[in-house]
């Protein structure tokens, strides 16, 4: 009869055997592979808008936005360190354009999202139109359609670049082509786009001029922002969300692009909010306003007092309870349209 030890030599010599075949034993992995709930390595993480600017000031002195293409700070998650990623699947940076500048044209499969932290006058040209930069406007480049960024102002502009990079790397799928000119010529009025879909009404015949993804590619923070305050006044206050919205594709319901959910949230003055969790990890700008997050998960617990322009990510699966004492309003971005298009996306909403 086998010993122990017989028997765990024989399991360590098949190991050895059966590994230059590229074999491995699935039940020694199974646990790790099929958790009982997430378990991601992402880390909760905060950046000061105050801490993260004099470094992008030094970048525009460092280098010209046509030079780098795009002149960005990524925001990495600590535990993601040289992945480029702020989740396993969403990428966030900070881009910045000087007065004069432009970043050059060019297209890829990654979708982006552009949400404008800081300053006026710059614009981005999609697919021939061009739309201002305001702060809080959120705009969105297509997949695969050719986009350029110009600053004809007299302020440096930053904005968020929200991307599903590591997503597409993940199913590599990922193509890029440069534009033959330096910007895109325009070829339709600013707000050609909005007069067509923004008004819950669209053109009689027409196609989706970009597939799946929002047929607007501006959405202005004023709007937004009196759609929140209507709600503060008139309807009930979420006591987990305070009054939160989410940007939607008006000809389809949806979500804007087919791998960001997109939200935008008002906390009112003395929110002491509900603590909640969900799969889609997300990524947070500050607007306006001052508030703070408790995020807790196995046993850990990280607290972050936030203000105007600051950003911080909440992985999946992670407990997160918002506060404001006097008021705030917050945009965010998530995976979550990937999540419920493969039905595995969960959410909790603890009391």
């Amino acid at each position: 009869m086998d010993t122990p030890d017989t028997t765990l030599h024989a399991r360590q010599q098949l190991y050895r055997d059966m590994d230059p075949h590229h074999l491995t034993p699935l039940w020694e992995v199974l646990h790790a592979l099929v958790p009982p709930q997430p378990r991601t390595p992402c880390v909760p993480a905060h950046w000061t808008y105050e801490a993260v600017r004099p470094f992008l000031m030094r970048a525009g002195e460092a280098i010209t936005a046509e030079e780098a293409v795009r002149r960005v700070l990524i925001l990495e998650n600590p535990a993601l360190r040289g992945q480029s990623a702020i989740t396993q699947s969403l990428y966030a940076g900070l881009q910045l354009i000087l007065p004069g500048e432009v970043a050059p044209s060019h297209r890829h499969v990654q979708s982006a999202l552009r949400f404008i932290v800081e300053g006026s006058g710059a614009y981005t040209a999609v697919d021939g139109e061009r739309t201002t930069m305001h702060p809080g406007d959120f705009i969105i480049t297509p997949s695969w359609t050719f986009h350029d960024h110009g600053n004809e102002g007299g302020e440096a502009v930053v904005w968020l670049d929200g991307l599903d990079i590591p997503m597409v790397r993940f199913l590599d799928a990922g193509f890029a082509e440069n534009d033959s000119s330096r910007s895109q010529q325009v070829t339709r009025k600013e707000g050609s786009s909005f007069a067509r879909y923004g008004h819950n009404m669209a053109p009689v015949r027409h196609d989706a001029p970009f597939g799946a993804t929002s047929p607007i590619f501006s959405y202005p923070y004023a709007r937004s922002r009196e759609a929140l305050e209507q709600l503060e006044r008139d309807a009930p206050i979420d006591a987990w969300d305070g009054v939160k919205l989410r940007y939607v594709n008006p000809l389809t319901g949806g979500h804007p692009m087919p791998t960001m959910a997109t939200f935008m949230q008002k906390l009112p003055a003395g929110f002491s909010g509900k603590g909640w969790r969900q799969t889609d990890g997300a990524v947070y700008s500050v607007v306006e306003g001052t508030g703070s997050v408790d995020i807790e998960a196995g046993g850990q617990r990280w607290h972050f007092d936030f203000g105007p322009r600051d950003h911080f990510v909440v992985p999946s699966w992670h407990t997160a309870r918002l506060a404001s004492q006097d008021g705030c309003v917050l945009f965010s971005f998530s995976d979550r349209p990937v999540h419920q298009a493969l039905a595995i996306h969960r959410e909790e909403r603890l009391s």
